[in-house]
């Protein structure tokens, strides 16, 4: 037993004194949440001091607008502080504002979140509607079409611009309605632009998400 123990203590020494390559965890052991700004979605405030919240997403076909509120309301009931829904086109995108209605007509007011992929025209049209939108940077203004390209620095800052000028537009609607969004990548889904410079790596999906955020702080 004491042979354990003073492994165990020295075995935790050991760990707390370590960091993670990159320095995103501060402790091994010890739980320390990152310090983030307060964003506000809808009269939901995410992060800084505020609890972690909850969020799901349906699975109903978004155009079942009784569907996807019934779902929604069996989510809320359970816990979930914002909804999620797919809004893969222009039709879905549009019949958020009926999913909206029903559920504020059924009293309930938590958050909705459209989940958008290739569809820029859909995520402008649903940002004027909910109160966040999700876009993957992988696909938002790419198809893949698993290519690899060799870019030189000109090239590569011409499909920046390129993709600016089709994401600008969703920065500005957002701005203007007070419609929060996330960046979400995944690693399923970067774009050949990405997989031909950085390949299907850990940094490769965190330069997706930084060349957006850097076209939304331009």
């Amino acid at each position: 037993m004491e042979l354990e123990t003073s492994v165990s203590l020295s075995f935790h020494r050991i760990m707390k004194e370590q960091t993670l390559a990159g320095g995103y965890c501060n402790s091994l052991t010890q739980y320390q949440r990152m310090k983030t700004r307060e964003v506000k979605v809808g009269d939901l405030i995410i992060g800084g001091g505020k609890p972690i919240r909850v969020q799901s997403m349906t699975t109903t076909d978004t155009m079942d607008t009784i569907a996807t509120v019934e779902q929604s309301v069996r989510m809320i009931e359970a816990g979930c502080e914002l909804v999620r829904i797919t809004a893969p086109s222009m039709n879905e995108a549009n019949n958020l504002a009926n999913i909206r209605a029903e559920l504020k007509k059924r009293g309930y007011k938590v958050p909705l979140i459209a989940d958008i992929h290739f569809t820029p025209n859909a995520a402008e049209a649903a940002a004027r509607i909910v109160e966040k939108v999700r876009v993957n940077p992988g696909n938002y203004a790419d198809k893949k079409k698993f290519e690899n390209i060799d870019y030189n620095d000109a090239s590569y800052n011409s499909e920046l611009e390129r993709i600016a000028e089709r994401f600008v537009p969703l920065v500005r609607i957002c701005k203007e309605n007070g419609t929060a969004m996330r960046i979400g990548t995944n690693h399923g889904s970067l774009s050949d632009r990405i997989m031909s410079r950085y390949g299907d790596t850990p940094l490769g999906m965190v330069e997706s998400a930084l060349e957006f955020l850097r076209i939304c702080e331009a």
